[in-house]
């Protein structure tokens, strides 16, 4: 773990402090990229990893963030329904432009313009999970209620 945050994780940092997160933002020598990756890293289950998943509305272009439980693979048929458009996985330069980041340490908060955010109902069965903070090794600790509050996300069935 690093004592100095690089400046993606630095600016994660910054924003939970905005928003009233005591979490600490921490570097970890091994990757936290993947779910399984983040999860063996701090040592919690994989559910416990709250990955942040980015679509783009395939009439509205407009970004999507699903804060989804490590455990679960997105319903996109669902996420359609519930936003009244065909979603579309995003590539990695519509990641960067509309969170600010690239995959693999995408942040549910921070982003440059507002996202649609949703946040999976199985991650509210942990009192704590873990979520990616700016760069593939950074993470930060916080519970879900805190997401909900910092995000303004909804609450949904992701599976």
């Amino acid at each position: 773990m690093s004592e100095q945050l690089s400046p993606g994780a630095r600016r994660v940092q910054e924003v939970l402090e905005s928003l009233g997160v005591s979490s600490r933002v921490t570097e970890m020598t091994q990757t936290t990229r993947s779910a399984q990756d983040a999860a063996q890293a701090v040592g919690c289950e994989v559910g416990q990893i709250a990955k942040s998943l980015v679509f783009k509305g395939a009439s509205s272009h407009k970004g999507i963030l699903v804060v989804a439980s490590g455990a679960n693979r997105v319903n996109e048929k669902e996420l359609s329904k519930l936003l009244g458009e065909p979603v579309l996985k995003a590539d990695a330069d519509f990641v960067r432009r509309a969170t600010g980041f690239a995959i693999g340490g995408v942040p549910p908060v921070g982003h440059p313009q507002p996202l649609t955010v949703f946040i999976d109902e199985d991650l509210f069965q942990y009192a704590d999970i873990w979520a990616a903070a700016g760069t593939p090794q950074a993470v930060f600790k916080l519970t879900a209620q805190e997401l909900l509050r910092i995000t303004e996300g909804k609450v949904i069935c992701v599976k």
